[in-house]
C-alpha cells in the first residue's frame, strides 16, 4: 500500500458496515480518506478513534445524501478545493428495500436506483473527471457489488429488483479501455455479511440465518479492497466474489 500513502480516497457509505471498515483500513494504511454518509456523526466518531490511535492516514467526514445530486457535486467540489482531487473511489453505499418486482412500491424501486445506480454513476463520473484533470492515470474505482449481481438465489426473491441494480462494472471497464486509460475498476461482490444490511429481513430471520453458519465480517470485505489496491498496475482484478464458506449460493 506504500504507493497510495498520502493519496486521496473517497469512500461512500462510510458511516457503518463495509464502508466504515474500508475507510478505517485505508486511513490506517496512510491514505487521506474522505468518508461520506448521511450519519456524519458516526464517521466523525471513527475519525476521532483513528486520531486517538495515531493512524498513518486521516479520515475526513463529509455529510452527503447520495440520493441528491447537488450534495454529491458539492462534496466533490469540497474534495477538489481542500485535497486536490480523488485518486481512489470506493462506492460502498448500497440499499436493499426487499421490494419485489411484482409487488414493490415505485418509491422503493426509485430509492434503490438512486443509491445503487445513479449515485454510484455520479460518483464514478466525478472521480474520473478529477483524475483526468490532474493526469492521474493510475487511479482506481471499486464498486462494492453483491453476489446478487451474479445470480438470483433461490428463495431470495425479495431482493430480485435489488439484483438488477448490480450490473455496472464491465461497461465502465470497457469505456476506460476505449479511452486508453490505465485507471482500473473492480467489483467486489460479497455474499452474506454481518454489516446490518440485512436487518430489513427482521431480527428473528437474521438471527435464524446467522445460526446456520458464520457470516462474513465487514473487515473481510475491507481486506479485499486493500488486496485490490495492492495489485500491480498491469493487473486488472475485474471481479471478486467472496462468500461465507458454508453459504450455498
Amino acid at each position: 500500500m506504500e504507493r497510495w500513502a498520502g493519496r486521496v480516497a473517497l469512500v461512500t457509505g462510510a458511516s457503518s458496515g463495509i464502508g466504515a471498515e474500508t475507510a478505517k483500513v485505508l486511513a490506517e494504511n496512510g491514505m487521506c480518506v474522505i468518508g461520506c454518509g448521511r450519519n456524519v456523526t458516526a464517521v466523525q466518531d471513527l475519525s476521532d478513534d483513528l486520531k486517538s490511535r495515531s493512524a498513518n492516514g486521516v479520515l475526513h467526514p463529509v455529510k452527503c445524501d447520495l440520493r441528491k445530486e447537488k450534495q454529491i457535486l458539492d462534496m466533490f467540489e469540497e474534495i477538489k478545493s481542500k485535497h486536490g482531487g480523488v485518486d481512489v473511489c470506493v462506492n460502498c453505499a448500497g440499499l436493499g428495500n426487499m421490494a419485489q418486482l411484482l409487488t414493490g412500491e415505485t418509491e422503493e424501486w426509485r430509492e434503490e436506483l438512486d443509491v445503487n445506480v445513479i449515485a454510484l454513476c455520479i460518483c464514478t463520473r466525478e472521480a474520473f473527471k478529477q483524475m483526468s484533470e490532474r493526469n492521474v492515470d493510475d487511479g482506481y474505482i471499486i464498486h462494492i457489488n453483491s453476489a446478487s449481481g451474479h445470480r438470483i438465489a433461490q428463495g431470495s426473491n425479495s431482493y430480485s429488483f435489488y439484483a438488477g441494480t448490480k450490473h455496472i462494472t464491465e461497461g465502465l471497464r470497457q469505456e476506460l479501455r476505449g479511452r486508453n486509460s490505465h485507471i482500473r475498476v473492480t467489483a467486489i461482490s460479497p455474499g452474506l455479511v454481518d454489516s446490518g444490511f440485512h436487518n430489513k429481513m427482521g431480527e428473528e430471520e437474521v438471527i435464524k440465518r446467522k445460526s446456520m453458519f458464520k457470516w462474513l465480517e465487514s473487515s473481510d470485505i475491507a481486506d479485499m479492497v486493500k488486496y485490490v489496491l495492492q495489485s500491480p498496475p498491469h493487473v486488472q482484478v475485474h471481479d471478486i466474489i467472496v462468500r461465507p464458506t458454508e453459504q450455498l449460493a
